[in-house]
């Protein structure tokens, strides 16, 4: 089926369809039947469930697993004593209850992390032991305010603990993959210090690693590691894989291309760091790197396949930029609940990378779906998406898979795609 047929159908059709199945169940199981390779097509757990539990906790992740998520996502950032742990940030206080614990008050500090200033609680300063005392809570209560009857009652698991989770869950046939992404890795590694003013020099791609193999977790089709910065991307590809004897597929995420860039190519520049010998011959492919240079100058043709050739097999770009919006003139209150949040329309566009990207052999997969009313657009005639109907047009229009936070809806919107799939425009 075309794909702009398919976008079309998508769009009009699945508004009347997204009511029931919002409705779904959070707890369901996905039958057997809806399991498996999908032609290709993947569903990622955007932090575990966490439209529906607290994100980056086991209970997340087993939720997004037993709603059909192929693949469940942790956000890595290390402890103390270099111990990976899943949070979204290694700034702790708008994910725990540490602010409660008066034990650690005089940890509370201000950190400039890729050139922004965050005043907190910071993983490195906190042994494993320690953030064991500390439970999670829901990062955006404003936004979903059910799941703070969570609040305090999870731990924050290691990245070891998540593998495990999904060797565990791995059953019957179905094979659950982790696709993991290493937080603020030039700070990890090179420029961030403890709180005791010692630099922390921990290689967030080499513990990944590590414990991915200790784990016995190694067979490529059930990984993906991703990451904003591009060096440690190349690290991983050159010299980090090769040593441990394994070759995961590694997907470059992209922030907004119009105002943001890789920290790594800021850093490295500010430096003078030998910028030829980090990353070779992408320098000459985007034009130069600097600490200026945006994602923007990587959404090309050449760089996609520059890309492709020596480090990356997938592009992990933000929706709004794929799919560009502009603002309404008033917000509308699509859900009926008399609160007008959704406050944007698609243009009607596509960005030109997802061809490049495509046509260079990467596969997509955009960030970050999500079911809640101001995460929604209007279509470009003026009606009022779903997340369902979002991520049916996205398949459409040729990415393989996608981060969503409602994995049950990800997952009812790839069963619709490959059912309006195999109907014959031709017929009546």
């Amino acid at each position: 089926m075309h794909s702009k047929l398919l976008a079309a159908v998508a769009a009009c059709a699945l508004t009347a369809l997204a009511p029931a199945v919002s409705a779904r169940d959070a707890n369901a199981v996905i039958p057997p039947q809806h399991q498996g390779t999908h032609q290709g097509l993947i569903v990622i757990g955007h932090r575990g469930a966490s439209g529906y539990r607290p994100e980056h906790t086991l209970e997340s992740y087993r939720l997004a697993i037993r709603q059909g998520a192929d693949f469940i996502e942790p956000d890595l950032v290390a402890t103390k004593d270099g111990v990976l742990v899943a949070r979204h940030e290694n700034e702790i206080s708008g994910t725990t209850d540490v602010a409660s614990h008066p034990e650690f008050a005089n940890r509370r500090t201000t950190k400039i992390i890729d050139g922004h200033s965050r005043t907190g609680w910071f993983t490195e300063d906190f042994t494993l032991a320690e953030l064991r005392t500390l439970r999670a809570r829901e990062r955006i209560p404003a936004v979903r305010p059910a799941n703070t009857r969570y609040d305090g009652m999870f731990q924050i698991p290691t990245f070891a603990e998540v593998v495990r989770l999904a060797k565990a869950e791995s059953r019957g046939g179905r094979m659950v993959g982790v696709y993991p992404e290493t937080k603020h890795p030039t700070w990890f590694a090179s420029e961030g210090r403890r709180l005791d003013g010692r630099p922390i020099g921990i290689s967030l791609g080499r513990k990944l690693v590590e414990t991915l193999v200790a784990e016995g977790f190694t067979d490529p089709h059930r990984v993906y590691i991703q990451s904003f910065e591009v060096a440690n991307l190349i690290e991983l590809k050159k010299s980090i894989m090769p040593s441990a004897g394994v070759d995961f597929p590694l997907v470059q995420l992209f922030d907004d291309i119009h105002s943001s860039g890789p920290y790594d190519f800021r850093w490295n520049a500010a430096q003078g760091a030998d910028l030829d010998a980090i990353y070779g011959g992408l320098a000459g492919v985007i034009g130069g790197i600097g600490a200026n240079t945006q994602y923007q100058a990587l959404a090309t043709g050449p760089a996609l396949q520059w890309m492709k050739a020596n480090y990356a097999s997938g592009l992990g770009p933000w929706k709004g930029n794929l799919l560009p919006r502009t603002p309404l003139a008033a917000n509308v209150d699509a859900n009926g609940d008399g609160v007008a949040q959704l406050a944007t329309r698609n243009l009607g566009l596509v960005h030109p990378m997802l061809a490049h990207a495509l046509k260079a052999g990467l596969v997509v997969h955009p960030y970050t779906l999500r079911a809640e009313e101001n995460y929604l657009s209007q279509s470009p005639t003026g009606i009022n998406q779903s997340v369902v109907s979002e991520a049916v047009q996205l398949y459409g229009l040729g990415v393989q898979g996608f981060f969503i936070d409602q994995p049950d809806l990800g997952v009812a919107a790839r069963d619709i795609f490959l059912d309006l799939s195999k109907l014959d425009p031709g017929k009546p």
